[in-house]
């Protein structure tokens, strides 16, 4: 039987509390979420009836800030999955040093079965009914699968509506007329460009004339697409829900968005070979990244890879039972709560700003970001370095001991 996703962050925190000898109080805290909440969403459709979504947001751990993290739109999500992603970004915040602790919001609907004026009903109806879990100091949504910088601003709207209060903080990921920045958009993918960047260095790789393939062309995957190749690698697949394609000698990344853009999926692109979707595992490169949706590499998928590095740019990409697979056949893996952490590092300078009410420069953002995510990785690297162990677990470990820190430091209430 497959573990839920819950129960992957369990066991991912449960290794790494018997590695670093984690306080078994505060291990036991971190092995229950402290709030969760199930809505319903009741809409009304623009045909008059009435449909009745389900929604949740969940605070994981809080101790070392307000709670952050995505909300995501899909048919598919429940409790258990936003359960584990909040308790990833609680992690995730604490491993590049973020005032924040973990949270993540999810409503089971389609949006691409849903008109606009009933995607605002249901935002709006979902941010009345978990607004009194949210608020500038306590918790800050961002965009998420399925969610942009417009669903924010509905958000951000009826929050400011239900506290009276105007409440540009409340929310990050938001349009550049509300307060949002230039830069967080493409923050996830810069991260992982980072992490590419640092992985190479201690591999001695260089990364120009290298082989890339990016499973997912969204929000990350494209943008990242298009940064891999200004660092002079050849991506040379890439896949999405429609299909995949490749072509040895590099995609043209700018040709292919195009083809997406009118087409909606890259199956069909002419500039490369028409293959497989699950074919893109088998394809020999320097650096694979998984852009999409969880639990895709598995233990079979594991065994078929033929990287020398893999960067996870999607959250919970890998399945616990194929972490040793890959450790085994001497490939690096950059884990998913530091790849991707460039997108909620973001968001902590858009909340800054928003809190200052002033924005910063753009290349002070880009700099910082850098920054941020290269002192994570040197972290992350040391640490597996020193204890023998993948980055994943060492990640964890370090991510877990600065929770520990911020929970030995407040004591317990009451």
């Amino acid at each position: 039987m497959a573990k839920s996703s819950w129960d992957a962050v369990v066991e991912r925190l449960d290794e790494a509390a018997e590695v670093c000898k984690l306080d078994r109080d505060v291990h036991r805290k971190l092995r229950t979420p402290a709030r969760t909440l199930e809505v319903a969403i009741p809409v009304r459709l623009d045909d008059g009836s009435v449909e009745v979504f389900t929604g949740w947001r969940v605070h994981h751990d809080t101790t070392r800030g307000p709670g952050k993290g995505g909300i995501r739109f899909h048919p598919d999500v429940d409790a258990d999955e936003v359960r584990a992603l909040a308790a990833m970004m609680t992690f995730k915040t604490a491993l590049v040093d973020l005032p924040f602790g973990g949270a993540k919001g999810g409503v089971r609907c389609d949006p691409s079965v849903l008109s606009l004026s009933e995607l605002e009903r249901v935002t709006r109806r979902y941010a009345y009914e978990v607004s009194p879990f949210l608020g500038p100091d306590t918790d800050i949504p961002a965009p998420d699968v399925n969610t942009d910088g417009r669903v924010m601003a509905w958000l951000m709207d009826t929050l400011s509506m239900v506290k009276s209060s105007h409440m540009p903080a409340s929310v990050t990921g938001k349009p550049l007329s509300l307060g949002g920045t230039r830069n967080h958009s493409g923050a996830t993918s810069s991260g992982c460009l980072t992490c590419a960047r640092a992985a190479f260095r201690q591999l001695d790789l260089s990364m120009p004339g290298r082989r890339a393939v990016i499973q997912g062309f969204g929000k990350v995957g494209g943008p990242l697409a298009y940064l891999l190749t200004s660092a002079g690698m050849r991506v040379v697949a890439v896949s999405d829900i429609g299909g995949a394609v490749a072509n040895m000698g590099g995609l043209d990344v700018s040709a292919l968005a195009d083809h997406v853009s009118e087409t909606g999926s890259v199956a069909g692109f002419p500039g490369g070979e028409i293959i497989g979707a699950d074919t893109i595992w088998d394809i020999e490169c320097e650096l694979l990244v998984p852009a999409a949706l969880g639990g895709v590499i598995t233990e079979p998928v594991a065994e078929r890879i033929r990287s020398r590095v893999v960067v996870e740019a999607a959250n919970g990409p890998t399945t616990p039972d194929a972490q040793p697979v890959l450790d085994d056949r001497g490939i690096v893996v950059v884990p998913d709560i530091l790849a991707n952490a460039g997108g909620v590092t973001a968001s902590y300078f858009e909340w800054a700003q928003a809190l200052q009410g002033y924005p910063w420069d753009d290349s002070l953002v880009a700099e910082r970001l850098r920054q941020r995510m290269d002192d994570a990785f040197a972290a992350v690297w040391a640490r597996a370095e020193t204890l023998d162990v993948d980055m994943r677990l060492a990640a964890h470990v370090v991510a877990i001991e600065r929770v520990a820190a911020a929970h030995e430091a407040r004591g317990l209430f009451p």
